[in-house]
């Protein structure tokens, strides 16, 4: 698995953590937020109205309604990216990542308008009668021109849906039912594999039905867990009041300088915060992924811009409400940069070849650097001596970015260990589990945040229950993503044969290790939204023109209404 997680790393490093990503990613909301003139300001209270059904025809052809379209797609990014990924941003970069976050946001509210709308343009209607769509047919059916002459872009839709596929696991299936059987282990000791495999067979129930019973169920479900996830959230911001000016200024007094180190937490440098955050950002919201396109793809209209207003309120409500509430329960209670005891992840676990000191300078700045990727550190290799659980070498044990302390270390059967283990380049190589203090990060530190709320104790079930909510419906979004690209690369015969690997997935998911899941879902999320970004850029004219026409006839068609143009 060490392995596994340091190729994972690697692969990362050249997509989402490369130097290129963010400003691809950024630099393309931030363009079509000057060059549709703001449309996410502009055009809000407008798409209130449109997600309404105000404007709403008898004879529009799709599957769903505006809300259930904006459901669905809400269903599949409000998800663990709301409760682990913020905590996760956090942990890595600091308070300055939730800003970077909500700057993703606020541009990928365009992102959004511009993706679906193209999507939803050249959507096709395919055997069975129901909508398909999503960029892989904006990639397959729009004209793409190059010097004036149209080139073949189906290769990129077919990598795209590819990809699809690949990240409906890795975004959808894998890591929300990791979160989940972890924090429902955490808080009321289920056994995860318990867990996984009761909601395989719930999942699997409800994929079956397509999108009209996917959408039915998320209609009820996403404002039935938002507002149960928010009463939490609520109980502890208000408990830790005096905190929440502190709390915004930290998110923003460290934007441009980094993350100083305090308590546990070692620091994070500028670069790394922005990733981290960005990356989180998108996770959390999906704009520019291309996800949310296939299921506002289904929604009933014939005006694809009328869709596209509907998906502009998408990452307004998963990130810049949802994961602002979750950020400043973090930060409020301050449990961001303490250390909890927890059970070691191996994948996350190193040994260092001396003593690292917090109260040292030098060795805090050396940790930094090395944390943030700035220079490499010695690791030991080696036999290292335990007795009675206690290891005898002096050396420091880094878990979660941070120096471990009181820890001990227990044999495969619970037992507390005793004699020598084998340690080669800072991993330890024996099947043995080692517990102690550390920080925490994701789905486990956001319910440690809920204890300091007027819940007390009971606090940390709101995120148990709000976690299942959250994370289930994402996976059953999912599935109709992976379901719909797979439909478009080997045709609807191929569906079940997907869903039946997704449900196992999923089940097997429930147990597996949290790190090697989460650097699954950032190398996916890189896979898809790389060429559907850049197509998106290519057709930019189409966009702007095709915006200008609906403007146009819905003047012509709703004379007495005022217009945002």
């Amino acid at each position: 698995m060490q392995e596994i997680n340091e190729f994972l790393i690697l692969i990362d490093q050249y997509l989402g953590s490369s130097s290129w990503f963010v400003p691809l990613l950024l630099g393309t909301g931030i363009f079509f937020t000057f060059y549709l003139g703001f449309p996410q300001v502009r055009y809000f209270t407008f798409a209130l109205k449109v997600v309404r059904g105000r404007y709403d025809k008898k004879n529009d052809q799709g599957d769903t309604s505006h809300f259930q379209a904006l459901t669905t797609a809400l269903s599949g990014t409000v998800g663990t990216g709301n409760i682990a990924g913020v905590a996760f941003a956090i942990h890595l970069g600091g308070p300055a990542a939730l800003f970077w976050m909500l700057a993703t946001a606020m541009v990928g509210m365009t992102t959004k308008f511009v993706e679906v709308t193209l999507s939803h343009k050249y959507r096709e209607k395919i055997s069975d009668g129901t909508m398909s769509g999503g960029p892989m047919y904006f990639m397959k059916n729009a004209d793409f021109l190059l010097m004036g002459k149209k080139i073949d872009m189906k290769w990129v839709g077919i990598m795209f849906a590819f990809a699809t596929v690949l990240s409906s696991f890795g975004t959808g299936s894998l890591p929300q039912i990791n979160s989940i059987s972890n924090s429902i282990y955490s808080s009321f000791g289920i056994d995860k594999m318990l867990t996984g495999g009761v909601l395989a067979i719930l999942l699997g129930i409800v994929i079956i039905g397509g999108i009209k019973r996917i959408a039915k169920i998320t209609e009820r479900l996403v404002p039935f867990m938002a507002v149960v996830y928010v009463i939490g959230a609520f109980s502890v911001i208000l408990f830790n009041l005096e905190n929440i000016v502190p709390s915004f200024i930290s998110i923003f007094s460290e934007v441009f300088t980094g993350s100083a180190a305090v308590g546990g937490f070692l620091g994070a440098s500028v670069s790394f915060a922005i990733s981290r955050g960005v990356n989180r950002g998108l996770y959390s919201n999906e704009a520019g992924q291309g996800s949310a396109p296939i299921a506002h793809a289904s929604a009933k209209t014939n005006e694809p811009v009328s869709e596209g207003l509907v998906a502009i309120l998408e990452p307004f409500i998963d990130t810049i409400i949802i994961c602002t509430i979750t950020g400043l329960v973090l930060l409020s209670s301050g449990v961001w940069n303490e250390k909890h005891h927890n059970l070691f992840a191996k994948a996350d676990l190193e040994v260092l070849d001396r003593v690292y000191d917090e109260e040292v300078e030098g060795d805090v700045e050396s940790l930094f650097n090395y944390l943030n990727g700035n220079s490499s550190i010695d690791k030991f290799s080696g036999s290292i001596n335990v007795e009675s659980g206690n290891i005898i070498e002096k050396l420091t044990l880094i878990h979660a970015r941070s120096i471990a302390e009181d820890v001990l270390v227990y044999n495969s059967s619970g037992d507390v260990y005793s004699g020598n283990i084998n340690v080669v380049n800072g991993k330890i190589q024996e099947n043995i589990s080692v517990e102690g203090k550390s920080l925490v990060h994701s789905a486990p530190l956001t319910a440690i945040a809920f204890d300091r709320g007027f819940f007390g104790s009971y606090g940390n079930y709101i995120v148990s229950i709000g976690l299942l909510l959250f994370a289930f419906s994402t996976a059953i979004a999912w599935s109709y993503y992976g379901d719909r690209a797979m439909t478009y690369l080997f045709g609807s015969g191929s569906v079940i044969y997907f869903r039946i690997a997704y449900v196992i997935g999923f089940f097997i998911a429930s147990f597996a290790d949290t790190t090697i899941i989460w650097n699954v879902s950032l190398i996916t999320i890189a896979l898809m939204t790389v060429p559907n970004l850049i197509g998106l850029l290519w057709l930019r004219k189409e966009v702007k023109s095709t915006i200008k026409d609906y403007w146009i006839n819905f003047k012509k068609e709703w004379p007495n209404e005022k217009t945002p143009e």
